[in-house]
């Protein structure tokens, strides 16, 4: 069986943790009905027996383990932290509830066989144990060791329970033993076809990261483009204010870019866009920053935990930095290179008395962008309060 198509956008991107997120949700999938055919399957073979009246006791018994069963298969539900660890010992417990399981059926198969009270309903018992372990062969693939194990477990109590009756029974157990064999063989098939299956859905989902990561990206900077800009902009306002938590906009300009270009050629005005990107990691290099290029010459810098004193004095560092160490950019062949250039940067931290939305919020930054470049460029201003 193949595993059912992705869906969320919670779903594990490293391939390890994908694995055990896929086999954790399979198995919950794949185990969610079964526990019930158990324990119609007891009820059949206790009510065509000689004289169900006759083994109430052992009735009400087994309906009573087969359904405790079924009730904690459907109450072990998914864990709601949905790591790696938290993953796999849900799995371990679950299939410590499968082998518990496939052990009550092969027990009460063989007693159903061996007894002489249930002489009229043994083939209910012993089709329903081919019928348990064929769904444990095509179910269970993920897992063949613990699939195998499972299917020992239904079956052997049966078949020894029919060995002790050699003259009755060898027909029958010399063709369950064949069976087992097959089932053996398709559980080995079954476990290389979803291997493959998941290789084939982590290759998609690398591709679709892959997709999803160049959309977001500035292709010529690698930094973030104006579309994460936009996606990530009102997510961190939110989680500011549910959290309670400073968040910090720096926006950067270069001065007198057009320049460049005009005099040295685009080639050159990208190198030098490429160089500032890489000034602007050294500086700002906590995990947490958002660095993107918002367009042409301008560039962000979402500070999120950041207040407004800390992320103004990153902002200074920057461009002391760059006075200090002009960008190594090299000019076109028989070209002096250009003066060191400058940047204009406004720095803003989110108030929710002072701005009503995302916009607002950029404006009053932006408004303090173009306060910088108007006081003369190469500077810091801070957002009006």
């Amino acid at each position: 069986m193949r595993p059912p198509p992705m869906t969320g956008s919670d779903v594990p991107r490293q391939p390890a943790a994908f694995r055990v997120w896929r086999e954790a949700q399979d198995t919950r999938l794949r185990t969610r009905l079964g526990g019930i055919y158990y324990l119609l399957a007891w009820l059949l073979t206790w009510l065509f027996s000689a004289a169900p009246g006759d083994q109430l006791a052992l009735g009400l018994g087994g309906i009573a383990l087969f359904g405790s069963l079924l009730g904690l298969r459907l109450l072990h539900r998914l864990p709601n932290e949905q790591s790696s660890d938290a993953l796999h010992q849900w799995l371990n417990r679950h299939w410590c509830l499968i082998f518990f399981t496939a052990c009550a059926w092969g027990v009460a198969h063989a007693w159903v066989v061996v007894s002489p009270v249930f002489a009229d309903s043994w083939f209910i018992a012993t089709l329903s144990t081919i019928a348990f372990s064929t769904a444990v062969a095509f179910n269970f693939s993920m897992r063949k060791g613990r699939a195998v194990i499972a299917l020992l477990l239904i079956y052997l109590p049966g078949l020894a329970a029919m060995g002790a009756d050699w003259g009755e029974r060898h027909a029958m157990l010399v063709t369950l033993a064949f069976y087992l064999s097959y089932l053996v063989l398709v559980l080995n098939r079954s476990h290389r076809e979803y291997q493959a299956t998941l290789t084939l859905e982590l290759r998609l989902l690398e591709q679709q990261e892959s997709l999803e990561r160049v959309s977001r990206t500035d292709s010529l900077t690698q930094l973030g483009n104006r579309y994460q800009f936009n996606t990530l902009f009102p997510a961190m306002i939110a989680g500011a204010q549910r959290q309670a938590e400073p968040l910090s906009l720096v926006l950067l300009d270069i001065d007198f870019f057009k320049r460049i270009n005009d005099q040295y050629g685009h080639a050159y005005g990208d190198a030098y866009l490429g160089a500032f990107a890489q000034r602007m990691r050294e500086v700002f290099q906590r995990d947490s920053d958002a660095l993107l290029r918002l367009g042409g010459e301008e560039f962000g810098v979402l500070m999120p935990s950041t207040p407004l004193e800390q992320a103004r004095l990153l902002a200074q560092e920057f461009l002391d930095d760059l006075v200090q160490r002009p960008l190594d950019v090299r000019a076109p062949e028989g070209q002096d290179s250009p003066a060191a250039l400058t940047a204009s940067l406004g720095v803003g931290c989110y108030s929710p008395g002072l701005d009503g939305s995302a916009e607002a919020f950029f404006k009053r930054v932006d408004d303090a962008l173009y306060r910088a470049k108007n006081s003369g460029r190469n500077r810091v201003a801070l957002a009006a309060e």
